[in-house]
């Protein structure tokens, strides 16, 4: 028998030993197909055993699907034209978002990690244990989800250690780096303390996110970690803070392009139906109608090529301040805070709003070349935003005093060079980032439209336009820039930085913690929860009273 085996080698040869083996294969795939759900036998088989997807949801990334792409392009470096679209395209189709005549795919189509459970635990995961809501909710989105993503692009891989810390820096060092000074005159100058507090415990959260990232295969963005932790629940969760956080970035945009083109034309106003139309709200209207174009663009690889100027912009506006106060000699009014309890709540929301950049995080980590340096990369990104924001915070607050405004560009004299550079940069920046901060919010959105007729670019636009619209009026609404800020930093910076990654931690990590890891994240929990709650309230409390 054994000679009769080797004869039967001799005469298939390599290549028809490799055709036999492959088509055993094909073979072993259909019968496990066929047989999906057999538990015996797959046991039997050796193979490891499969779920039953027929009577279980597959735990998939459901609504947002198109998370990580849109928030690829958010922080992208990738030269424009590059990767915004996929090799196999056609060049008719090469300029839509959506093709009607196309059948809908997903991106799981072509990624076949993302059709595998983000948990390999079953248990914790089975239809018994799920409550009839998390089905439907499940269910539902899963449904509602199957839209063309084939137009954005695919995810970002092979970053560089270079890439991946602009990327970072680029999410951390934004506007929030305008109310630094002012929220060192609210907090006082111990406050300064805090800063470099949040600064380490942001990045340590971060630190977290990948912990969990490595945890089970299959998680790529902060959305999966939530569902891989909390199932359906936490993924939707987490995701509509994230977009509730971008769209009130949008507003602030609104907000600060409106202050400084003030400032710089202070006597401007209109008369529109009988109505009289302030300088603010002329300007406010104004910026809606600048960037309303920006968002109509079929291709926004350009805008984010162009987005990591913000980088470049928040430094330019640093060395105007320090040219402000130091080379054109502006008379120093320096304040005099040592520690101010009272408005000290406003200055933790500021603080966290300058740091919080988790939402990206994940998506840095996925797409880097070299994974294990994801933790020098924080370290890098942080290092440099908290040296940027401890000198704008001392040098502003000691030339412009009590007196600083919730955007120090407001308080530099207008008749100098520097402070002109300072603000029309100021002006500009909202306009390369608005369109690809609100991406994300409407594909969200689009994802949600359950006719296929309807998922085109016509309702691209429309969506997007209406969320231009209502951010308009929010700033309309709700015009104090430090206040919206401090809101944003307490309420949701402080859940997505601080309390949802070190609670994902806990349970995705459960029974195998040290004492010092739990007793770390539960007082950072607490942390969040207090300083969230406080500067929640005194941001409110401002907002109502007509308060900036």
């Amino acid at each position: 028998m054994r000679g009769g085996e080797m004869k039967l080698d001799e005469d298939l040869g390599p290549d028809r030993e490799d055709d036999f083996q492959t088509d055993d294969e094909e073979n072993q795939a259909h019968r496990l197909f066929e047989h999906l759900g057999d538990d015996s036998e797959s046991e039997n088989n050796n193979s490891p055993p499969s779920r039953n997807f027929s009577n279980e949801p597959p735990i998939s990334p459901s609504w947002p699907q198109s998370y990580r792409q849109s928030m690829d392009m958010l922080t992208s470096v990738t030269p424009p034209g590059v990767t915004f679209l996929r090799k196999n395209l056609s060049k008719e189709r090469s300029d839509s978002f959506y093709s009607p005549i196309r059948k809908p795919q997903t991106y799981q189509d072509d990624d076949p990690s993302l059709i595998k459970p983000l948990v390999s635990e079953p248990s914790s995961f089975k239809e018994e244990e799920q409550p009839n809501i998390k089905l439907a909710a499940q269910s539902f989105l899963s449904s509602c989800s199957r839209f063309s993503t084939l137009e954005l692009p695919p995810p970002k891989e092979g970053c560089s250690f270079a890439q991946s810390v602009i990327n970072g820096t680029n999410m951390l060092c934004g506007i929030g780096i305008l109310t630094i000074p002012y929220a060192v005159k609210e907090g006082g100058w111990l406050s300064l303390t805090i800063l470099v507090i949040f600064s380490v415990i942001c990045c340590y959260t971060g630190i977290l996110l990948r912990r969990c990232l490595e945890s089970y295969p299959g998680l790529k963005t902060f959305p999966d970690i939530g569902q891989a932790a909390f199932g359906i629940v936490g993924r939707l969760c987490i995701a509509i803070t994230l977009y509730m956080e971008l769209y009130a970035s949008c507003v602030e945009y609104i907000i600060l392009m409106s202050d400084n083109l003030s400032s710089l034309f202070p006597n401007t106003h209109m008369r529109f139906g009988g109505v009289d139309i302030g300088t603010r709200e002329t300007f406010a209207i104004t910026a809606a109608i600048l960037v309303l174009p920006t968002v109509w663009l079929k291709n926004l690889s350009l805008l984010s090529y162009v987005s990591v100027g913000g980088i470049v912009s928040s430094i330019l506006v640093t060395l105007c301040l320090f040219w402000v106060g130091m080379i054109d000699q502006v008379e120093f009014k320096p304040g005099a805070k040592v520690l101010d309890m009272t408005n000290l709540s406003v200055s933790l929301g500021l603080y966290s709003y300058g740091f919080a950049g988790h939402a990206v995080f994940p998506n840095i980590y996925s797409s880097m070349k070299e994974p294990k340096r994801f933790q020098s990369v924080l370290y890098v990104s942080f290092a440099f935003c908290l040296i940027m924001y401890v000198g704008v915070g001392a040098i502003g607050y000691l030339t412009f005093g009590d007196a600083v405004e919730s955007q120090f560009t407001l308080n530099m004299p207008k008749d100098l060079h520097a402070s002109k550079i300072a603000t029309w940069t100021t002006v500009v920046t909202p306009l390369t980032k608005y369109a690809l901060t609100i991406l994300p919010i409407s594909l969200s959105i689009e994802e949600l439209i359950p006719f296929p007729e309807l998922r085109c670019h016509a309702m691209s636009v429309l969506v997007r336009s209406v969320l231009v619209i209502s951010s308009l009026l929010v700033a309309l609404c709700v015009p104090y820039f430090g206040s919206l800020m401090a809101l944003i930093g307490s309420f949701m910076s402080m859940l997505v930085a601080l309390i949802y990654p070190c609670t994902c931690y806990l349970k995705l990590q459960s029974g195998r913690l040290s004492k010092a890891e739990r007793t770390n994240c539960i007082l950072i929990i607490i942390v969040g929860v207090v300083s969230g709650t406080a500067g929640t309230y005194s941001a409110m409390s401002r907002i109502i009273g007509g308060e900036g």
